[in-house]
């Protein structure tokens, strides 16, 4: 047995870490567990790993501790050190000393691999995480999110990742708040009640799990854990949760948190059976971090043995050394060598399958839990390829962000009504929107004021249509309507605007057109009312109204030769038959009325004398067939007189205007004034301002020649309203006119 002993090589490996903490207590007993457990699976290795504990809880001291085990023990490779901070220093050590610096704790997303080669993670980097909780913010359909994070270099890594991954799916960061270990009781209340304020109840935590649990304590006091609010945690607090014990649980009822899954095997069962029986308090549990460091023994023990047996395991000093920051640092001979067969390691472990890639543990799987009386309970898992599904292994064709994917949770407050993300902030600020205030054309926006509440009341198309965008967005938009007096003795829209512009006004809705010159200074939604220019004039009278209409379809020369045909047709006829028909004789009075009697009644057929000469017949013929003309064509045309609404126009278009003198009109504190000055070019002194509809009326009825205007110029959307109230008398005329270099490319539309 004594040469059997003498035979094994012994490779010295340095465990940094801090018995103390929850962390480093529960890694100590595994790596010790994994030492005896692997050697009692391969005793035939030539092999053997001997650990030299040191016990640090301070960045500096850690480095310095590296170097010590580096000089006196000559290591070949370090465990450790336990955090991200100390890792940094500790890895510039191993680096220089060629050794092999194996983190199963430092998740650090800056702790770069490929900038540091001899620096391992056994673990999974914080920055994994980010996908996971932006796809369970996008599966319950939530759209903001508030950060909190610890003010340290393990809080504030992550942050880049996480808004970079929330802006790829349009979730935006409304705020982000750093909480330092060392603040106060009375500062993180202080920091909390800002949260509070906030309209954004969607609210991500990244701290460590010491920091975490204080914090969530505080916040259950000041009723933040409540309906309403929903709480994700990172991994880094989600771990730990369990290890914590019922005391943790207690402030974080109906929490939602994600980790690393972690597959149940036969192996981890026994690890566990082990576990229980040994001498360990019952207050120290079992981690994820104690699984990754057990995995890490193993990984090194088989990295070690397959160095070759010829290697030296003395090592040598670096010459080429910066003296005023380091001491002599020995360099490793086998330090490499154990670095590259870590590197191709694989097999089965605590934590599932043992594989580095680009020299840190990578895992594809997390698990979704929910704190529900103070257990943690698995809803869910996410998978790069399948995302968000109840099964770890559930295939599926295509990612899946369905919220129905996860069993539903219990949120705080003890509801299962799925929070909606937002609320009304506490003393929020409102936004202030300018209306345009002015007399007509209400349809499209309506200001009145209450009476008794002295409150202004907005309505019509231009508002609703403003309130249904709103109501289209996931969160609230605390708002008053403030009306902005447009005329005579108020102002223009582009001084509207201009308000906008130096913020008086958040913000404007009305129907305000997309210009230009506007453009330069305020943004514009995109248009839902047509603003091209039309002229409006007054329309000729409608002869249907004319109790005379039935004359109208022949002219009065016509009226008279009809009348002289009708006697002539009855005096030719009554000369030629009254020599030889009884019925054409009589008093001179009887044959009078004969001869025009017969020329009428003979249009219906409704004579009553008989007709003898041929001759006679021969005139009735062609009487008859020149009544049928003249009656087919007067019925024609006075139907068509009164079905057809024949609407012609006083004016014809702007060139008769000007050529008239005509006053022209354009509605109040309208960008028209400008279109008709400045490209129609139409003298200022002939144009007259206009508010309502009915002043458009008056205007058109007077006349330019007795005080009003001869056309109405205005925006399409107006004087389409105008002529639903006015369409009897009035009518579009001439080209409909682009606004040309008034308009921006965007064509028109309103804010």
């Amino acid at each position: 047995m004594e040469n059997i002993a003498e035979a094994k090589k012994v490779v010295h490996v340095g465990v940094i870490l801090d018995v103390n903490s929850p962390v480093g207590s529960v890694a100590n007993a595994c790596i010790s567990m994994a030492i005896s457990d692997f050697y009692g699976a391969h005793p035939n290795f030539r092999t053997r790993l001997s650990p030299h504990h040191r016990n640090s809880d301070d960045a500096l001291a850690a480095a310095f501790t590296a170097l010590e085990l580096i000089d006196k023990e000559e290591v070949d490779a370090i465990i450790g050190p336990q955090t991200s901070k100390q890792a940094r220093f500790v890895i510039d050590v191993g680096r220089k000393a060629q050794v092999p610096v194996i983190s199963y704790s430092a998740t650090s997303p800056s702790l770069s691999i490929t900038q540091n080669p001899f620096f391992v993670r056994v673990a999974l980097d914080d920055s994994t995480q980010a996908k996971v909780i932006t796809a369970i913010v996008q599966a319950f359909e939530w759209h903001e999110v508030i950060l909190i994070y610890e003010d340290t270099e393990y809080g504030s890594d992550l942050i880049p990742y996480l808004a970079y991954e929330f802006q790829q799916v349009d979730i935006r960061v409304s705020s982000r708040f750093s909480f330092s270990p060392n603040d106060s009781k009375l500062r993180i209340l202080k920091k909390l009640n800002k949260v509070m304020a906030m309209q954004t109840r969607v609210i991500v935590v990244h701290m460590s799990s010491s920091f975490g649990s204080k914090l969530f304590f505080l916040a259950k006091d000041v009723a933040m854990i409540s309906e309403g609010y929903v709480w994700i945690i990172t991994d880094g607090l989600s771990r730990l949760l369990d290890p914590m014990g019922v005391k943790a649980f207690g402030p974080m009822q109906g929490v939602l948190g994600i980790r690393p899954y972690i597959p149940q095997s036969k192996g981890l069962k026994n690890f566990k059976r082990k576990w229980q029986s040994r001498i360990h308090s019952s207050s120290t549990k079992l981690n994820i971090f104690g699984y990754w460091a057990y995995d890490t023994i193993w990984a090194l023990a088989k990295a070690v043995e397959m160095i070759p047996q010829e290697s030296s395991s003395v090592n040598g000093e670096n010459h080429h050394r910066n003296t005023s920051q380091f001491p002599v640092i020995k360099v490793s001979k086998r330090g490499k060598m154990i670095l590259n067969g870590l590197l191709k390691t694989k097999f089965k472990g605590l934590s599932g399958d043992f594989s580095l890639v680009g020299g840190q543990l990578q895992s594809l799987t997390f698990e979704i839990i929910n704190v529900i009386d103070n257990e943690e309970k698995v809803i869910g898992y996410w998978t790069l390829e399948n995302g968000l599904t109840r099964k770890p292994d559930k295939a599926k064709n295509g990612k899946s962000m369905s919220k129905y994917e996860l069993k539903p949770p219990i949120w705080p407050g003890n509801t299962k009504d799925k929070p909606r993300g937002w609320t009304t902030p506490i003393g929020g600020k409102k936004l202030n929107i300018a209306v345009p205030h002015k007399p007509g054309f209400e349809a499209y926006l309506k200001v009145a004021q209450d009476p008794y509440t002295k409150e202004f009341i907005i309505t019509g198309f231009s508002h609703d249509v403003f309130e249904e965008a709103l109501a289209l967005l996931s969160f609230p938009v605390p708002r008053k309507l403030i009306p902005f007096p447009i005329g005579p003795n108020g102002g223009t829209y582009d001084e509207l605007l201009s308000n906008v512009k130096n913020q008086t006004y958040d913000a404007a809705v009305g129907e305000i057109t997309i210009l230009a010159n506007r453009s330069q200074y305020v943004d514009f939604t995109l248009p839902y009312l047509q603003s091209d220019v039309s002229i409006v004039v007054k329309s000729k009278d409608d002869e249907r109204n004319n109790m005379w209409i039935f004359l109208k379809p022949l002219s009065w020369d016509l009226w008279l030769t009809t009348g002289v045909a009708f006697v002539c047709t009855g005096l030719v006829v009554w000369i030629l038959e009254h020599r030889i028909n009884n019925e054409f004789r009589g008093s001179a009075h009887q044959q009078v009325g004969t001869v025009f009697w017969f020329s009428f009644s003979i249009l219906v057929f409704a004579h009553r004398e008989k007709i003898i000469n041929n001759l006679s017949k021969f005139v009735l013929i062609i009487w008859i067939f020149v009544v049928l003309i003249l009656t087919q064509s007067y019925t024609a045309s006075l139907a068509s007189m009164l079905t057809v609404q024949r609407l012609e126009p006083t004016i014809i278009d702007i060139d008769e205007l000007k050529m008239n003198g005509d006053f022209v009109g354009y509605e109040t504190g309208s960008f028209v004034k400008d279109l008709l000055v400045k490209q129609l070019d139409f003298d200022e002194s002939k144009l007259r301002d206009h508010g309502t509809a009915e002043e458009f009326d008056k205007a058109l009825s007077k006349g330019s020649q007795n005080g009003g205007v001869g056309a109405i110029f205005g925006a399409r959307h107006c004087v389409n309203l105008f002529l639903a109230k006015y369409c009897d008398k009035y009518m579009i005329v001439g080209p409909t006119y682009i606004l040309m270099d008034l308009v921006s490319p965007f064509q028109e539309g309103h804010l």
